[in-house]
């Protein structure tokens, strides 16, 4: 009775099953990975974030490279900006997705180091991108700022292209060793987004604040569904061998009810 699993149809069908098996296992245990490793970030990012401010120079230097462990951690920093030599990122938006400029200002230090602060989001309103936009300057003197620290950005890791003939005081990345370069100067390694003070007017708008955190808790769910998914294969290829038993003795009776049947007269 069972001689049809022997069949083409049912061979190539009992080869996919066994195919999909491994495959699903497989696909839940790079999600739970994926979601291991987004925990482990999401965990990085929180004890960043409630770490006490401290002064920039204990977590980066001159040509130093900012980690993901030091990434959004609050540092300080006393010194005077450098308006002079102010440049604007391109093609950043703000929290509504709108479309304008990140105001990137050399801040120096008493030591005669710089760095870069991102002071935040201001909108492109200009009928283009050509002209240098005007920005609302920074407080005057020495002050004290205070900010989220974050690495240097590179094509590779952001996917933004670093074109090349810009208009003047504008860029595309955030990178000390390019400003070290164009401001000779020493720079230290990555950037601040800047927290405090706050600005007059709100804007620049900050973007210093509270970074997110990625979604691991779908990848959990992601990694049981295809668990899930590859004990389905075998109940459901079971059912459907006892499906097929059940049709073929159903046909089986009735071919012999049929046969048993007085021929009419």
């Amino acid at each position: 009775m069972y001689r049809f699993l022997l069949s083409r149809q049912w061979v190539i069908l009992m080869l996919v099953a066994l195919l999909l098996i491994p495959t699903m296992i497989r696909l839940g245990i790079w999600q739970m990975h994926r979601y291991e490793e987004r925990t482990a970030r999401n965990q990085l990012v929180s004890d960043a974030m409630s770490a006490k401010p401290v002064p920039v120079e204990r977590m980066t230097s001159p040509g130093h490279t900012v980690t993901t462990h030091d990434r959004y951690r609050s540092v300080t920093a006393k010194g005077h900006f450098d308006t002079d030599d102010e440049v604007v990122v391109r093609r950043r938006t703000n929290s509504d997705d709108e479309v304008g400029y990140h105001v990137l200002t050399p801040f120096v230090l008493d030591d005669g180091k710089v760095l870069l602060v991102n002071r935040g989001w201001i909108p492109s309103d200009g009928p283009s991108q050509t002209a240098f936009p005007k920005i609302p300057d920074p407080p005057k003197g020495e002050i004290t700022v205070t900010g989220r620290l974050m690495p240097d950005e590179t094509t590779a890791a952001s996917g933004i292209k670093n074109l090349k003939g810009l208009p003047d005081r504008q860029v595309m990345l955030i990178n000390s060793e390019q400003e070290a370069e164009r401001l000779g100067a020493t720079v230290l390694g990555g950037y601040i987004a800047q927290t405090a003070p706050e600005p007059k007017g709100d804007i620049p708008e900050l973007i210093g604040g509270d970074p997110g955190k990625e979604d691991a808790a779908l990848n959990y769910a992601y990694a049981i569904q295809w668990w899930l998914f590859s004990v389905g294969v075998p109940i459901g290829w079971v059912v459907l061998v006892r499906r097929e038993l059940r049709d073929r003795r159903e046909k089986a009776e009735q071919e012999s009810t049929t046969k048993a049947e007085p021929a009419a007269v």
